[in-house]
């Protein structure tokens, strides 16, 4: 632990050196002119450079003699008395440079460009040509330093390998760690197939109000905040579901938001407090609906992300061609566990008895249908690895889905999982209003009895559903968990840019 300490204590020391021996460079260069300049614009891209000219050979490359101007970060510099070879990388993307004395001039290359850094952003122009090697390079004829950088970036050759430091500084991962740049990506591009796989299918995108009068979202814990014009408590968005339905009741048949949510809850490899959720709605349609929507969804995704139906998630192959393979919930209890019997789970006594046995702390105000789906979300949940429907929930722990016709004590619900993780909610709405008032007073009741604090149930909404809300189906899919899935990270600080983190204990310099 001593030597550990030891070797922070000179890597700080290097760094601060570092930083000091580099802003001394850019008052140097300060005084003879550097202002940061903003004149120097690309003409191509590296990745077209590459696309376009690979398959050139160097007298090809010649004869084009082809000038080009691209902009980057200088990552590896190799000087050799006249001649020097650099790396410069945009986004993800990187060529070789080649830069002479007698291409840019001995002042320019012996007072200013040798004495640039690693980090430094740079604009070049030149010919496009080959090296004996093949390497597609750049031959350098104009060079600009556009900004330059006053901290080292982490090292070269391993990258930044921190994990805290890659959440807290994530310019500095994508910066050095390629697969970062490329996750994020995904992640954008994911986004941009769902809005158009929506707009296909005739959906509507909305914004609803991110600041709430009263929380929604069951029994999740809100944050709140306070509006000092108004004088009033409010509260961050648990979901926008109650605000969507509204506008289907205003006549919207099928509307989407992808939106910013927040709970102020707990923070693990599956949950940040601030999170990013598609929640749907379509009229004159069911949870069975719902579920065949998912399929195609995610048959468009995977495919045109991945480019088959089997991706890779943890240890596991996932298939995600459809049909996918359908529960309910009791169903995948007595699957995962072969002892237990069908009318064990009709029994009160003998559900908290199973439940005891698997380590489940039952609480006296438990029912079984709650007991039932703390059996399920603590041990089956991670069983589900290939992608699965999870149907049947109990009424008790769904206080906005319709009840069944036929069995009155489950809702018509399901939940979508892949790889263990929940990545979807659905199910058909309540529309009967004296029902779902009902429904929010029990829960606001419970609220109530859990947290000894007053909670005043979703009045407005009820209201709006006196005026009649056609039948309709929601869905909620949680984007964060599903960028996991198709980039197959285990953590989901890895898929989010900027995630919430505790206070660092540590001074960066």
């Amino acid at each position: 632990m001593l030597n550990k300490k030891k070797k922070n204590n000179k890597n700080f020391i290097n760094q601060n050196n570092e930083y000091e021996t580099r802003k001394k460079k850019l008052q140097n260069i300060r005084q003879i002119g550097f202002d940061f300049p903003n004149h120097f614009k690309p003409n191509i891209s590296i990745p077209k450079i590459y696309k376009k000219y690979i398959v050139k050979n160097h007298q090809e490359l010649k004869k084009i003699h082809k000038t080009v101007k691209i902009t980057g970060r200088m990552i590896q510099q190799r000087i050799m008395g006249k001649a020097s070879f650099i790396i410069i990388k945009n986004m993800q993307d990187k060529i070789q440079i080649y830069v002479t004395e007698t291409k840019i001039s001995s002042e320019i290359y012996q007072k200013q460009f040798k004495t640039w850094d690693l980090g430094d952003i740079l604009g070049i122009e030149g010919t496009i040509f080959k090296t004996k090697t093949q390497e597609l390079s750049i031959y350098c004829t104009k060079i600009y330093l556009l900004c330059k950088s006053l901290r080292p970036l982490p090292n070269k050759f391993h990258g930044l390998l921190n994990q805290e430091t890659k959440y807290r500084q994530r310019y500095l991962d994508l910066i050095t760690n390629p697969q970062s740049m490329e996750n994020f990506k995904t992640r954008s591009k994911t986004l941009t197939i769902i809005r158009n796989f929506m707009h296909n299918n005739n959906f509507i995108e909305v914004e609803t109000p991110i600041l709430q009068n009263i929380p929604g979202g069951a029994t999740a814990k809100p944050f709140k905040t306070y509006h000092n014009t108004l004088h009033k408590k409010m509260y961050l968005r648990i979901s926008p579901e109650l605000y969507l339905k509204k506008l289907i009741i205003g006549g919207f048949n099928r509307i989407y938001e992808i939106s910013r949510n927040f709970r102020n809850e707990g923070i693990s490899s599956k949950h940040n407090p601030e999170f990013t959720m598609m929640e749907l709605y379509m009229t004159y349609s069911n949870y069975q609906d719902l579920m065949n929507f998912i399929e195609k969804l995610m048959q468009i995704i995977i495919k045109k992300i991945i480019g088959s139906y089997k991706i890779k998630y943890n240890t596991n192959v996932l298939n995600l061609s459809p049909p996918y393979q359908r529960f309910t919930m009791k169903e995948s209890i007595l699957h995962y566990y072969p002892n237990i019997h069908k009318s064990d789970l009709k029994n009160l006594e003998i559900t908290k008895k199973i439940a005891n046995t698997l380590d489940i702390n039952v609480k006296n105000h438990w029912n079984i249908g709650k007991i039932i789906s703390e059996i399920f979300e603590t041990t089956i949940e991670k069983k589900l690895i290939q992608p699965t429907f999870i149907t049947e929930y109990p009424i008790e722990i769904s206080p906005l889905s319709r009840r069944n016709n036929i069995k009155k004590h489950i809702a018509d619900r399901f939940e979508f999982f892949i790889g263990g993780i929940e990545i979807g909610n659905g199910f058909s709405e309540l529309n009967d209003s004296e029902d779902q008032k009902k429904r929010f007073l029990q829960q606001d009741n419970n609220k109530n009895q859990l947290t000894n604090q007053k909670i005043s149930y979703n009045k407005e909404y009820i209201t709006a559903m006196e005026y009649g809300l056609p039948p309709t189906a929601g869905l909620g899919i949680g984007i964060d968990r599903l960028i996991m899935i198709i980039t197959n990270q285990k953590n989901i600080r890895d898929i989010i840019l900027f995630p919430t983190l505790r206070n660092s204990k540590k001074n960066k310099i």
